[in-house]
């Protein structure tokens, strides 16, 4: 069974985007390493797996380079390689004026959103590199904020243009080691984070508008998609998103 399964490292699994995520790819037959901060929300995930035996719950924080090392160890002596890397951990701050905003608050999104993600991108890349058959993939998640901004979003902004940047330098480095890098959009995705979308949000001309979502398993089937490509094939990046949502055009 090792020759032929896949194995899968997933990042905010315990809720959201993540957990929808880590569920397709459980449901597809993928062994996946459930990590975030929470263990019981991880567990909770786990749970709601049709086959639970193929997820392996491990709390982590990925801000912190020992942890992450120590995870990746963890992956490598439980599933003895690794296929994908689903980078989806991510948070914001609150929606303040930049000037309102406090250094904490900035290096917290700073943090997760672009730190973690390369201290997880970081430990695939040396992991896929040694390992046999060689390579694997990298899917970073980006979010429409890697386009355009919200209003009094800077934190969260600036992290998740920083990541398309991420997104390219692995994708150009790996290319001599099979390992493909590409990076998902996602947009209004409805999950508990996107339920003020359904309440009213600011708009860039200063009102409160009601915005379309769209079912999160539409992300996490983006995700399947781009995990079973060949690694001879990258989608390079991709916008899964409410159709109605006001990103293109002028809202």
């Amino acid at each position: 069974m090792r020759q032929t399964r896949k194995f899968a490292l997933v990042t905010g699994a315990g809720s959201g985007i993540g957990r929808a995520a880590a569920l397709a790819l459980l449901q597809a037959g993928y062994r996946v390493a459930l990590v975030g901060r929470r263990s019981q929300a991880l567990e909770a995930t786990a749970s709601a797996a049709s086959d639970p035996g193929l997820a392996l719950v491990l709390p982590a924080d990925v801000t912190q380079p020992a942890e992450v090392a120590a995870l990746f160890e963890r992956v490598r002596l439980e599933f003895g390689r690794l296929d994908l890397l689903f980078n989806n951990a991510g948070m914001g701050a609150p929606a303040l004026p930049i000037d309102e905003l406090s250094f904490d608050q900035w290096q917290a999104v700073v943090d997760v959103n672009l730190t973690g993600s390369f201290l997880c991108a970081q430990a695939a890349f040396k992991l896929m590199k040694s390992q046999s058959p060689r390579g694997g993939r990298i899917i970073n998640n980006g979010s429409i904020s890697a386009h355009a901004p919200r209003p009094n979003s800077a934190p969260y902004t600036a992290t998740k243009h920083a990541i398309t940047g991420l997104t390219k330098s692995l994708s150009l480095d790996g290319r001599a080691f099979d390992i493909a890098c590409g990076q998902l959009d996602i947009g209004n995705a409805l999950t508990e984070m996107a339920m003020p979308m359904t309440r009213g949000v600011p708009q860039a001309h200063g009102e409160i508008a009601i915005e379309a979502t769209m079912d999160v398993d539409h992300a996490a089937s983006a995700v399947l998609y781009m995990a079973g490509l060949p690694l001879s094939a990258n989608v390079q990046f991709m916008t899964v998103m409410a159709t109605n949502m006001p990103f293109v055009g002028r809202g």
